[in-house]
């Protein structure tokens, strides 16, 4: 029977900062109960750990490397076929509010309304991100990573509230409008993406209290694994923390951004209730990446540790038993056809070979247990490809120029001992690496990005032009012209 769907998706949202995976400080009772009476995916995957790439291939449905949308300078711009243009295409109400990341709203996103879509600055993005050989310059917008955090309002705070206020009204009013066919609405949130600035209430929540150091984060100054020195050293958000208390103030900026998250997400699903439309319809909340929020010297996305290539995903609502935790490991492809199937849209049409994903209803009722995830990252911070294959409890972290990473992540879910060397290790190296070069050829993959990186660098003016233009440290609101450092 076709339903409606809510998709709620935030920002760098990392998985273990809920309640409901346990963690020790965060509160986040609106997701958790979410949880409660649906089902929580908890070992849930982007297919890349940076916005743009990751909400473009959501949008499709298919592989980074199959649709070439490579970093934050290469937005998706609507011209290939997506589950909202396919899906309104054919009669079904399709309605964003919020972020979507893409070139402009000038395109034809694919939405039947586009309500304060947030997209990349000047429809060109991150140009830095282009910039991947030895001289890869360093973000001079780093700064902001931690003297920002801490308590007030910004601009994201003041555009989540806008959003979830529209949502909100659309449930209560304009979705009576659309009954002959289900609806499908699209509410992509901004926050717990830095700045690190929370309402002063959730901040301090976390700040009055005593916060566990970020894991690792005592060794930051160690030598780390060479594609992670990149990032680093790119990136340096770490090198701003000049104290113990900028450090507590920036995890207290997160983790209230987490609870500021969870105070929007209720409100949307007391809408969801107040409305009527609780019975008939489904609703999935995730991200589109995580954060590492401190580990390892580490903040930001860009890695494949778990902290940042994993995403929160719980779906609820007809015909998901309540309070179930599924460990088959999943990925935000795997929403493409499960959205076709709720609304009852799936056909040969929609979803074909070329779309990797399996439908959510089935991986949660255990199908392909043993399946393998794949997530890939070509972007800004990086001199080598990075990929990801999970499977079972093993994860492969393959790199073009650098030695592999292999965890098991039953004995060491912290990702503390790299055993790719390990002669016991044999076996699922082959295994994993099987997995990988099935879905693509690693370095001809590796090459083709840069090629194209290095062809829209010179297209922009090339690379002194790039480091000129400077370091957008993140993107704005609709409206609001950004600042560049």
């Amino acid at each position: 029977m076709p339903h409606n769907l809510v998709i709620i998706m935030s920002d760098e949202h990392n998985p273990h900062f809920l309640g409901v995976r346990g963690h020790p400080v965060v509160q986040t009772p609106h997701m958790d109960r979410l949880a409660a009476r649906g089902v929580n995916f908890v070992s849930a995957y982007t297919p890349s750990p940076v916005c743009v790439p990751a909400r473009a291939a959501f949008a499709t449905g298919k592989y980074v490397h199959d649709i070439k949308f490579w970093d934050n300078a290469m937005p998706f711009d609507g011209s290939m076929p997506s589950w909202h243009s396919l899906i309104r295409d054919r009669g079904h109400q399709v309605v964003s509010i919020g972020k979507l990341h893409f070139r402009s709203s000038d395109d034809d996103n694919g939405f039947s309304e586009e309500q304060i879509g947030m997209h990349v600055i000047d429809g060109e993005g991150d140009l830095l991100g282009l910039i991947r050989d030895e001289d890869m310059p360093k973000r001079k917008g780093a700064y902001k990573m931690a003297r920002m955090a801490g308590p007030g309002e910004s601009l994201y705070t003041t555009y989540d509230r806008d959003i979830t206020s529209r949502a909100q009204i659309w449930l209560r009013e304009a979705a009576l409008g659309y009954t002959a066919k289900p609806w499908i609405l699209f509410v992509s949130l901004v926050c717990p993406h830095f700045p690190l600035t929370a309402p002063p209430e959730h901040f301090y929540r976390y700040y009055d209290q005593d916060l566990p150091s970020p894991k690792l984060y005592g060794e930051r100054h160690k030598p780390q694994h060479p594609y992670i020195e990149d990032y680093r050293q790119s990136f340096a958000y770490d090198e701003f923390f000049e104290t113990p208390d900028m450090v507590k103030r920036a995890q207290a900026g997160y983790l209230g951004l987490c609870s500021f998250l969870d105070e929007n997400i209720g409100k949307i699903l007391q809408a969801v209730e107040d409305g009527g439309w609780a019975d008939n319809t489904r609703v999935v909340y995730t991200s589109d990446h995580g954060d590492n929020v401190g580990s390892r010297g580490l903040w930001g996305k860009s890695t494949m540790y778990e902290e940042s290539v994993g995403v929160p995903l719980i779906v609820a609502g007809p015909g998901f038993t309540g309070g179930r935790e599924v460990t088959t490991p999943v990925s935000l492809l795997d929403l493409y056809p499960f959205i076709f199937s709720t609304v009852g849209a799936a056909n040969e049409e929609t979803v074909t070979s070329s779309h990797p994903g399996a439908d959510l209803v089935k991986l949660s009722d255990g199908m392909d247990s043993d399946r393998a995830v794949f997530s890939e990252y070509h972007g800004m911070g990086s001199k080598s490809a990075a990929y990801m294959i999970r499977k079972g409890h093993h994860k492969l972290v393959f790199y073009t120029d650098y030695p592999p990473q292999l965890f098991d992540l039953k004995a060491d879910p912290q990702e503390l001992v790299n055993i790719a060397d390990q002669p016991s290790s044999k076996d699922v190296m082959r295994d994993l690496m099987n997995e990988l070069t099935r879905i693509c050829d690693p370095a001809k993959t590796d090459d083709e990005a840069k090629a194209t990186q290095r062809k829209l660098l010179e297209r922009v003016g090339g690379k002194q032009r790039v480091i000129a233009r400077g370091d957008l440290g993140f993107s704005v609101p609709p409206g609001v012209r950004p600042s560049f450092d």
